[in-house]
């Protein structure tokens, strides 16, 4: 599918369509015989609890797989990395907090500005030597305000930042989400 469609509807907060592209990816991932879905991007997620209204398979949720990770780690408070959308949206800090019981701290709106800005500049292909820098600084502020772990809510911030680089415990989506649906196939 043209994701640019899709995150042109993201800006724009015009999700009708996305709503009608994702719903029809799915059926047809449905109807060729696969056993659950995977949205591979945190912001999609947003779209989740649509999308499962009109299929019959699970949908493996990003947030659910990332949440058991934390707990299993007894982490209770997290910093949330990720694009504007799911930084400010209800759809992902609100599931951690009331599905999962864990308290989320977002950065300030400037640096939210920031991050969202430093993930566009990856899509883009864009470097800039002070990414990693200030992303290091939020990740630090998000600590300093109680974050025990910091969540890379988005497909691109580990091309960014990495463990290597904060002491805090990194929850990296992807990665997570992946090995949480490989998990799940073996168990099918």
């Amino acid at each position: 599918m043209d994701f640019d469609e899709i995150d042109l509807e993201h800006q724009t907060k015009e999700w009708l369509n996305s709503d009608k592209i994702l719903i029809d990816a799915a059926n047809t991932l449905e109807k060729g015989g696969a056993d659950f879905i995977v949205i591979c991007c945190n912001t999609a997620h947003i779209l989740a609890d649509e999308i499962q209204k009109n299929v019959k398979i699970p949908i493996l949720h990003i947030a659910d797989a990332t949440a058991d990770k934390i707990k299993a780690k007894k982490i209770k408070k997290v910093g949330l990395l990720g694009t504007k959308f799911t930084m400010n949206e209800d759809f992902y800090k609100g599931r951690l907090e009331r599905k999962h019981g864990l308290k989320v701290i977002v950065p300030t709106e400037r640096e939210k500005e920031i991050v969202h800005g430093g993930i566009n500049n990856v899509i883009q292909g864009k470097t800039n030597p002070d990414m990693k820098k200030q992303f290091v600084g939020i990740i630090n502020t998000l600590v300093k305000n109680g974050a025990e772990a910091v969540i890379l809510g988005c497909t691109e911030i580990p091309l960014i930042v990495s463990q290597k680089d904060v002491k805090v415990m990194l929850f990296d989506t992807a990665r997570i989400h992946a090995e949480s649906a490989a998990e799940y196939s073996i168990k099918q």
